[in-house]
């Protein structure tokens, strides 16, 4: 209608085209003004929608980079074991130090490296002159005091005898008979102090302890030797008794249940390739040791042929009463925690830490008695400060746990 009035109207003084022509032009602005609003809210609404876009994608890449990437290997599957090998050293059953008990200079050896000997062999004969002429000083301190002594009982007997006649006093007859006494008591010292000098000039003589082989000789002719609470020691000789051999051997907590007493051990060394020998365990410590967490077990061997010698190394060889089956994994993948040993696997993208037993340490690779199994993805190389629940992307698969 109103458009209606407008054209029935005319302006005054404007000719009836040009009002037309500012009637379109009015119309041309106000839908230039609603298309320009239009696209501005178009304009507004792609804007929001970029940021929201932009802003989900940051999002989206945080968390990318909030997942730890790994590297994973799987366990090598390791034959079932029936026994344990372990590493162990051969030590003489009885090992001493021979040491002077006397000083002075040594004046002859009798036995070298090598030596069998028995016991009760001279093995070194030192010279010891200040002791000789305490000795000698000792025993004329023991004569004087024993002369004394025969004369004082002679005096006691001779006054006892007149007291009874009342030619001497009872008070004399008593003076006599303590003094025999204390003669009596004198000369026992002196002869406790002559047998001290006695055994010590018997030390210039040194004799072996028991049957052995002479495996150190520390000394030589015309050496000074000191011997003494206030003077170090020095170890003369020492000797060891290899008929019976001792191998001390860490058992892993593991396969403690392999060392029982009683129980045969077979062992096998380099030097004998093609043969083996065998030894019993004699005893164990019965306690595992926290650091190592190992079992301390003895393995005495007979030697009685002298085939092996004290220090050398062997193999020990322990039947376990049922087999064991294990993993071998790579020693990088192993995680050490107060809480034990512990190594990171891979379950629905998150990293857990088992704890596992360790068998044989062969350096590179570690075999493992339990806690993994042969289709765990285990991670290599794991971060300081994994824990469980962390979630991680695999990136890749490293080759192996080959030993």
């Amino acid at each position: 209608m109103a458009d209606k009035e407008i054209t029935n109207t005319e302006i005054p003084g404007c000719p009836p085209g040009e009002v037309r022509g500012r009637r379109r032009t009015m119309r041309l602005l106000a839908v230039t003004g609603v298309t320009m609003f239009i696209l501005l809210v178009i304009v507004i609404l792609l804007g929001i929608r970029a940021r929201e876009r932009a802003e989900s994608k940051l999002r989206q890449n945080t968390n990318e980079a909030a997942v730890e990437e790994v590297v994973i290997i799987h366990p090598k599957q390791n034959s079932p074991i029936d026994e344990v090998v372990l590493p162990g050293e051969t030590q003489p059953y009885i090992n001493s130090p021979v040491y002077a008990r006397a000083s002075g200079y040594l004046v002859k050896w009798y036995h070298d490296i090598g030596s069998r000997v028995k016991k009760g062999d001279l093995l070194a004969v030192l010279d010891a002159p200040e002791l000789d002429k305490q000795l000698a000083q000792a025993q004329s301190d023991l004569d004087t005091s024993r002369a004394n002594s025969d004369l004082a009982k002679i005096t006691a007997d001779r006054w006892q005898g007149l007291v009874k006649t009342r030619s001497v006093s009872k008070q004399s007859t008593d003076q006599a008979v303590d003094n025999q006494r204390a003669s009596d008591a004198t000369v026992n010292s002196y002869a406790a102090n002559q047998g001290h000098y006695a055994k010590l000039v018997g030390f210039e003589k040194i004799y072996a302890p028991f049957d052995g082989i002479i495996t150190m000789r520390n000394t030589d002719n015309g050496w000074l030797i000191a011997a003494g609470l206030n003077t170090p020691g020095q170890e003369l000789f020492q000797i060891g008794q290899i008929s019976t051999l001792r191998v001390f051997v860490a058992v892993p907590e593991v396969y403690s249940r392999a060392a029982h007493v009683g129980s045969k051990a077979t062992l096998t060394l380099d030097e004998y390739p093609d043969q083996t020998f065998q030894g019993t365990v004699t005893r164990t410590s019965s306690s595992i040791d926290i650091a190592s967490r190992t079992l301390n077990t003895e393995v005495d061997i007979d030697n009685s042929k002298g085939l092996l010698l004290p220090g050398a190394y062997v193999r020990v060889h322990l039947s376990l009463p049922a087999q064991i089956h294990s993993v071998i994994i790579p020693s990088s993948t192993l995680l050490f925690r107060s809480q034990g040993l512990q190594v990171g696997v891979v379950r629905n993208n998150v990293a857990q830490l088992v704890p596992v037993s360790i068998g044989t340490d062969y350096g590179e690779t570690v075999q493992i008695t339990s806690g993994l199994s042969a289709s765990d993805d285990v991670i290599e190389s794991p971060f300081d400060s994994l824990v469980s629940g962390t979630p991680v992307r695999i990136t890749g698969e490293a080759s192996g746990a080959d030993r």
